[in-house]
């Protein structure tokens, strides 16, 4: 394929490019949003891909018509080898590739496991664009660039509504979520698991004026992540504040930042960082991460260089580890998220036993949350978040 021009951007910021391009169906928007962080560097805006690429229970489809592919992540690494990267010496992350977002549905294609639970959004297991149209915005060092053609910018779809006043209610109970968990530590002192991610879903009815890309500028204002997004996808739309890197890859260097333990900001970080329950909880997952990394990584690479560090965000003190790992060489950006997929912090120990049990307790399918969002350049780099703090928004409803 062609390659697409490279050149700096002297256009509007990246909120002004963000609040004309939101509307667009398939406008995704990759955006750091919390200056204090380490990794807050890159945003991107990506909009108009070139193919669609979708899977739903095994089943995947090519521009919206179903193909006769078996294997999403092979398919989706024969898409991007059909391109040829950006040439460029700014070491920009993102100049066009894939980008969309990985449901936590997608582990049914990886792994043997019931399902048994309602599939009432009817969400795809993946959706993923490939683009050839990027704006990436260096906020470290005031500088923006655009690869492809550029956009439109005349639309504004900024309402400013100030924020609405939105009621949501769970199909689970407090007094059965609370037996749910009482379940799981059952299990645990049965010996099936060391722990589980145990969730419920909350739901609302949307007003009739509610703009979804005006609603997620209000919450990356009270909820600054560095794994934010947000993304149109048509019938519906998701918005992200996450605070959490899943996986990310530059020239074979592989590199998780797993989440676990937590509380309140207003109580003393040492109360989490002398907590051995929470550094335990977060030991397991590093393990498993260990493990996951080493089925594709070199397995003398896989390190883990900060254990249980503490970061804040609004609300929320969090333990951070770090796992490190070289990608062997003939894997690829896909072969790593095969591999790691669902991560393992928003599971469980052991994973499978883990959504084995998280399959009969919850009542839903998780979709989007819980799984990843991000990008894989034409050239191999991937960087993706935890789908976590995160909102589906479908048919005037909000979950």
């Amino acid at each position: 394929m062609t390659i697409v021009s490279l050149q700096a951007w002297d256009g509007p910021d990246v909120l002004e490019c963000f609040e004309a391009l939101a509307d667009r169906p398939y406008t995704l928007f990759f955006d750091s949003n919390r200056p204090s962080h380490p990794l807050n560097r890159w945003s991107f805006i990506c909009w108009d891909p070139v193919e669609i690429i979708e899977t739903k229970d095994s089943v995947i489809k090519h521009n919206h018509e179903a193909i006769d592919e078996k294997n999403f992540f092979s398919f989706l690494q024969s898409r991007l080898d059909a391109y040829k990267p950006n040439k460029s010496d700014a070491g920009i992350p993102f100049s066009g590739g894939a980008a969309g977002y990985l449901a936590y549905d997608l582990g049914r294609q990886i792994e043997t496991l019931p399902h048994k639970t309602k599939d009432d959004l009817n969400l795809p297991d993946a959706c993923i664009g490939i683009y050839q149209n990027v704006l990436a915005f260096d906020l470290e060092n005031r500088k923006a660039y655009l690869a492809g053609q550029a956009p439109d910018l005349n639309r504004k779809t900024a309402h400013n509504h100030p924020p609405y006043n939105i009621e949501f209610s769970s199909d689970i109970s407090d007094e059965d979520y609370l037996l749910n968990i009482n379940k799981v530590i059952e299990e645990i002192h049965a010996g099936e698991v060391y722990q589980i991610n145990i969730s419920r879903r909350f739901k609302a009815e949307l007003p009739k004026d509610f703009n979804s890309a005006d609603h997620y500028k209000y919450l990356r204002q009270i909820n600054a992540a560095p794994f934010s997004a947000y993304m149109n996808l048509g019938d519906h739309q998701l918005a992200s504040c996450s605070p959490e890197r899943f996986l990310h890859l530059k020239k074979n260097e592989v590199e998780t930042r797993p989440i676990k333990g937590t509380i309140p900001s207003h109580l003393p970080p040492k109360t989490l960082t002398e907590s051995a329950k929470d550094r335990a909880e977060n030991t397991m997952i590093v393990d498993l991460l260990r493990n996951d990394l080493s089925k594709v990584c070199d397995f003398h690479s896989v390190k883990v260089p900060s254990l249980c560090q503490l970061e804040t965000f609004e609300g929320l003190h969090h333990l951070v580890s770090i796992v490190k790992g070289t990608l062997l060489k003939d894997k690829r950006a896909t072969d790593l998220l095969k591999a790691c997929f669902p991560g393992g912090s928003i599971t469980g120990a052991p994973k499978i036993r883990a959504m084995e049990i998280i399959e009969e307790l919850e009542p839903t399918c998780r979709g989007p949350y819980c799984g990843a969002m991000g990008y894989i350049d034409f050239n191999g780099t991937m960087d993706t978040n935890i789908a976590i703090r995160t909102l589906i928004y479908k048919n005037g409803k909000v979950y």
